[in-house]
């Protein structure tokens, strides 16, 4: 079965007076894997179970292809879901849960003996597959281990997956593309990559990992960088629409900051003093104060140079281009 495209257009769901979904469109590409990323009530469950069929959006049009489904019942769908809680019935075997689906559409008996083996929410060979935080019950380690092998099962069957999740380096390790939701609402849309090192909104900067959030004061410009002064320090970002003396809200990841006493070529250096550090085994994080006591972290791969400990001055040094500018 080829592939097919998800579409949701500008869509609405209230729980009585409490708005779920705020225009909400997303497109998933057939055959892509595409992530919904947030905090506990954002919406992305909510969302999913739309797909699925077990809500009616109140307003907006979901497609699957060029079929509009927002009246089909999920069993017409085509899709094929993995609950949070796995949604498996005790008092049958392991094959009776698998070839429940199959039954329903009147398979004959030696097929599904033969394709047992595959997850329930697969044997059917449903056109779109949901996924809602299936791994959320396994420990650390067999999370790793599953997320990688749900990925490769669905690179093997090339079938557009949905797959929610809260964890941001789940989301990061196996997706093609990511929606970060906040309070029902998409805040972004992207890759991986994009939305990690260049988020759109402050919101997707902090959720998505641990990153540096300052607000300052517009001095000026510098050829093609804005200076902007924080704690007593001038950071510079890439150009901003900003005129000098206004505010401004800019993120710096932890690992764009790196104890020098040269910066290199095209960086700038800032001081802080060290508040703390911790060894982590593969990293060092570090917590710092700028000279007005602003909180500033940092994160080491490397050993630390000498003297480097609680109350030391050091001199950070990182790249401008790598500064996020929110307007």
């Amino acid at each position: 079965m080829d592939a097919v495209k998800v579409q949701c257009e500008h869509i609405e769901l209230a729980y009585g007076a409490t708005k779920v979904l705020r225009d909400v469109s997303i497109t998933v590409e057939p055959g892509e894997f595409f992530a919904l990323l947030g905090p506990s009530g954002c919406g992305k469950t909510t969302l999913l179970r739309l797909l699925a069929g077990f809500y009616t959006p109140d307003a907006g049009v979901i497609r699957f292809g060029e079929r509009v489904v927002n009246d089909v019942p999920p069993h017409e769908r085509g899709i094929g879901m993995v609950f949070q809680n796995y949604a498996l019935w005790p008092h049958m075997t392991v094959a009776g849960n698998v070839a429940f689906g199959l039954e329903q559409r009147r398979i004959a008996r030696d097929e599904i003996h033969q394709r047992v083996a595959i997850a329930r929410a697969l044997v059917i060979e449903p056109e779109v597959l949901l996924l809602d935080e299936p791994l959320s019950n396994l420990d650390a380690k067999l999370r790793v281990e599953m997320r990688a092998e749900i990925r490769q099962l669905q690179q093997q069957l090339k079938i557009t997956a949905l797959y929610v999740t809260h964890d941001q380096e789940e989301a990061l390790a196996i997706s093609d593309r990511i929606a970060v939701m906040q309070s029902g609402r998409i805040e972004q849309v992207g890759a991986p990559e994009a939305i990690y090192r260049t988020p759109a909104t402050a919101f997707v900067a902090q959720f998505m990992g641990t990153t540096n959030l300052l607000t300052g004061t517009v001095t000026g410009r510098e050829g093609e960088l804005t200076r902007i002064r924080v704690g007593g320090q001038e950071f510079f970002a890439p150009s901003a629409d900003a005129t000098p003396g206004s505010t401004i809200t800019f993120a710096l990841r932890p690992e764009m900051l790196r104890i020098v006493a040269t910066p290199p070529p095209g960086w700038r250096a800032i001081s802080a003093s060290v508040a703390r550090v911790e060894f982590l085994g593969v990293l060092t994080r570090l917590q710092l104060h700028l000279a007005d006591g602003a909180l500033l972290q940092a994160v080491s791969l490397d050993v630390l140079p000498e003297g480097v400990a609680s109350g030391a001055p050091v001199t950070l040094a990182y790249d401008p281009a790598r500064v996020t500018v929110f307007r």
